[in-house]
């Protein structure tokens, strides 16, 4: 039996039905305007029978989806339609978001397993790409999907241009694009960021949790096997038993990882950032107080493991000043700032620098 999942898996849940030959319809939020439950890019998998895998928000906008998906399978005919949250008070049982939906339900898509194959594959080797969902609505609305890995976009000729779609892929942000009678949906198509935790104690569980609830990817790396107990981790967590400072600087091989430093001492932390120190990487985060900081920072300076520059993209003390006092809320305070560093950076907003990185302005 296959059992509903995350929306981020629900590529993965399109091959395992192709592959087990169940009838379903692939149910894509194509434009969110206003004031939606979901944006553009949601998605869900309708089976004939109605059962939901993902969501597009829920409420009457997802049960209308799923009544048109139940349709759709019958007649093997995909579907857009307009969906208008228009309510005027929370006592009406209609929508009172205020917003406008277009939702495409296609019951053809079994007929792309290569495309998702490809996407899927292109995921697991930290590829990127885009997916192009072409619509063409005449008397009979006709769907078609193409996968377009990044290096080769630039080759694309036809509507819409290789520069929307590299803006799309660039800005992590799917966009409906119309011509004529033509509609084609873009979506980036990204492996989730690369997390890696040096130390699998109290902190580094709380952490491996909080970060995968908001799209990491876990790596946990301790040398002590009690601590690399999967059971400890959240389902897809991958965890390694070895040399940590060793392992890290092998993890740690392009600037679109993360590295979070909270391992059981101040000699062991200090081994593992310089093993990781100058290397690329999206983020260095590492636990410890602000004396210890300091005199850790005038070592590696003096002793030349790292220039001032280098030392200082550090964040350390790790995480968001929340005033955080238990194991948990240091957990969240370190995932809000490793979100920070990851969508400033996305929207070109410099990362900060110096001591005074936990200030967000």
């Amino acid at each position: 039996m296959i059992k509903a999942g995350k929306p981020r898996e629900i590529h993965n849940k399109i091959i395992e039905l192709m592959d087990a030959q169940r009838r379903f319809a692939l149910v894509l939020v194509l434009s969110a305007d206003g004031s939606t439950p979901l944006k553009a890019g949601a998605k869900a998998i309708v089976e004939e029978d109605g059962h939901i895998i993902g969501t597009i928000g829920g409420g009457q906008v997802e049960a209308e989806a799923q009544k048109q998906a139940v349709e759709a399978c019958k007649s093997g005919e995909p579907v857009v339609f307009d969906f208008q949250l228009h309510g005027t008070s929370k006592s009406d049982d209609e929508p009172i978001c205020g917003g406008a939906m277009q939702i495409l339900v296609d019951s053809t898509i079994a007929k792309n397993r290569s495309i998702f194959n490809n996407a899927a594959e292109a995921i697991k080797q930290r590829h990127r790409g885009v997916l192009l969902t072409k619509i063409k609505q005449s008397t009979h609305t006709k769907v078609d999907i193409e996968w377009i890995p990044e290096n080769q976009i630039s080759n694309h000729i036809t509507f819409p241009g290789s520069e929307q779609i590299l803006s799309c892929l660039k800005h992590e942000k799917p966009q409906l694009f119309i011509e004529s009678k033509s509609k084609v949906f873009v979506e980036p198509v990204i492996p989730k960021p690369n997390l890696i935790i040096a130390g699998g104690g109290h902190i580094g569980q709380a952490l491996a949790l909080q970060a995968s609830l908001v799209g990491f990817d876990i790596n946990i790396v301790d040398d002590r096997p009690e601590f690399t107990d999967p059971i400890l981790y959240p389902e897809g967590t991958t965890t390694y038993c070895d040399d940590i400072p060793e392992r890290v600087a092998e993890l740690l091989k392009d600037s679109e990882s993360y590295i979070v430093i909270v391992t059981r001492g101040h000699k062991l932390d200090a081994d593992v950032l310089e093993a990781c120190i100058n290397k690329p990487a999206a983020y260095i985060g590492m636990i410890g107080s602000e004396r210890k900081v300091k005199l850790m920072r005038k070592n590696f300076i003096e002793s030349g493991l790292a220039t001032a520059d280098e030392f200082d993209r550090v964040f350390a003390p790790v995480g968001l000043d929340i005033g955080s006092v238990t194991v948990p809320e240091i957990a969240v305070s370190i995932t809000a700032q490793l979100i920070a560093v990851r969508r400033k950076r996305l929207a070109e907003i410099p990362m900060y620098i110096g001591t005074k990185k936990t200030e967000i302005s």
